[in-house]
Protein backbone atom coordinates (compact mmCIF):
# COMPACT_ATOMS: atom_id res chain seq x y z
CA UNK A 1 0.00 0.00 0.00
CA UNK A 2 1.06 3.36 -1.27
CA UNK A 3 -0.33 5.89 1.14
CA UNK A 4 1.22 5.88 3.78
CA UNK A 5 0.02 8.21 7.65
CA UNK A 6 -0.17 12.31 7.43
CA UNK A 7 -0.32 12.17 3.21
CA UNK A 8 -2.83 14.52 1.82
CA UNK A 9 -5.40 12.51 -0.43
CA UNK A 10 -8.79 13.17 -2.21
CA UNK A 11 -11.82 10.96 -1.95
CA UNK A 12 -12.34 9.57 -5.47
CA UNK A 13 -15.59 7.43 -4.58
CA UNK A 14 -18.31 7.02 -2.31
CA UNK A 15 -20.66 9.36 -0.06
CA UNK A 16 -17.44 11.61 0.69
CA UNK A 17 -15.93 11.77 -3.11
CA UNK A 18 -14.44 15.01 -4.05
CA UNK A 19 -13.58 15.91 -0.42
CA UNK A 20 -10.21 15.90 0.47
CA UNK A 21 -7.97 15.26 4.06
CA UNK A 22 -5.35 13.97 5.76
CA UNK A 23 -4.64 10.08 6.70
CA UNK A 24 -4.56 9.27 10.17
CA UNK A 25 -3.88 5.40 10.09
CA UNK A 26 -4.07 2.99 7.65
CA UNK A 27 -4.24 -1.07 8.14
CA UNK A 28 -2.00 -1.72 5.55
CA UNK A 29 -2.94 -5.74 5.69
CA UNK A 30 -6.79 -5.07 4.79
CA UNK A 31 -6.23 -2.28 2.62
CA UNK A 32 -8.35 0.42 4.55
CA UNK A 33 -7.41 4.22 5.54
CA UNK A 34 -8.75 6.15 7.79
CA UNK A 35 -8.70 10.11 6.44
CA UNK A 36 -9.13 12.73 8.85
CA UNK A 37 -13.13 14.08 9.79
CA UNK A 38 -14.42 11.97 6.79
CA UNK A 39 -16.72 8.85 6.19
CA UNK A 40 -18.24 9.99 9.92
CA UNK A 41 -19.66 7.30 11.84
CA UNK A 42 -21.94 7.22 15.34
CA UNK A 43 -20.78 4.19 17.65
CA UNK A 44 -22.21 3.64 20.78
CA UNK A 45 -19.33 3.90 23.72
CA UNK A 46 -19.98 2.81 27.06
CA UNK A 47 -18.77 4.81 29.99
CA UNK A 48 -15.06 3.48 31.37
CA UNK A 49 -14.82 3.75 34.88
CA UNK A 50 -11.36 5.53 36.26
CA UNK A 51 -10.17 5.22 39.41
CA UNK A 52 -8.74 8.59 39.53
CA UNK A 53 -11.64 11.36 38.41
CA UNK A 54 -9.71 14.24 38.69
CA UNK A 55 -8.12 12.85 35.25
CA UNK A 56 -11.34 13.03 33.71
CA UNK A 57 -13.30 9.97 32.82
CA UNK A 58 -14.19 8.58 29.09
CA UNK A 59 -17.57 10.23 28.01
CA UNK A 60 -19.79 7.30 27.09
CA UNK A 61 -22.84 7.90 24.51
CA UNK A 62 -22.89 8.18 21.05
CA UNK A 63 -19.20 9.39 19.59
CA UNK A 64 -18.71 10.04 16.07
CA UNK A 65 -15.30 8.95 14.64
CA UNK A 66 -13.69 8.31 11.13
CA UNK A 67 -15.15 5.24 8.95
CA UNK A 68 -13.00 2.94 7.22
CA UNK A 69 -11.90 3.93 3.30
CA UNK A 70 -10.64 1.66 1.14
CA UNK A 71 -7.61 2.27 -0.30
CA UNK A 72 -8.75 2.21 -4.36
CA UNK A 73 -11.46 4.82 -3.41
CA UNK A 74 -8.61 7.60 -2.46
CA UNK A 75 -5.90 8.83 -4.68
CA UNK A 76 -2.74 11.32 -3.18
CA UNK A 77 -2.85 14.71 -3.90
CA UNK A 78 0.14 16.10 -6.49
CA UNK A 79 2.65 18.37 -3.54
CA UNK A 80 3.10 20.52 -6.66
CA UNK A 81 -0.72 21.70 -8.23
CA UNK A 82 -2.64 20.30 -5.53
CA UNK A 83 -4.44 17.72 -8.38
CA UNK A 84 -4.92 13.68 -7.72
CA UNK A 85 -1.94 11.08 -8.80
CA UNK A 86 -0.47 7.75 -8.95
CA UNK A 87 2.21 6.94 -7.07
CA UNK A 88 5.44 5.50 -8.04
CA UNK A 89 8.12 4.37 -6.13
CA UNK A 90 11.82 4.65 -7.11
CA UNK A 91 15.69 4.91 -6.03
CA UNK A 92 17.10 8.48 -5.13
CA UNK A 93 21.04 8.37 -5.76
CA UNK A 94 21.69 6.97 -2.56
CA UNK A 95 20.17 3.67 -3.22
CA UNK A 96 17.23 4.56 -0.92
CA UNK A 97 13.33 3.97 -1.51
CA UNK A 98 11.66 7.33 -2.62
CA UNK A 99 8.30 7.82 -3.58
CA UNK A 100 7.08 9.83 -6.04
CA UNK A 101 3.83 11.62 -7.77
CA UNK A 102 3.47 10.29 -11.65
CA UNK A 103 1.92 13.30 -12.55
CA UNK A 104 4.50 15.85 -12.12
CA UNK A 105 7.64 13.76 -10.82
CA UNK A 106 7.87 15.37 -7.50
CA UNK A 107 8.78 13.16 -4.57
CA UNK A 108 6.95 12.84 -1.86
Amino acid sequence: MRIKTDDQVIVIGGKDAGKTGRVVRTEPKRGWVYVEHLNMVKRHQRQQPVADTQRGAQVGGIIEKEGRIHVSNVMLLDPKDGKPTRIGVRRDKGGNRERFAKRSGASI
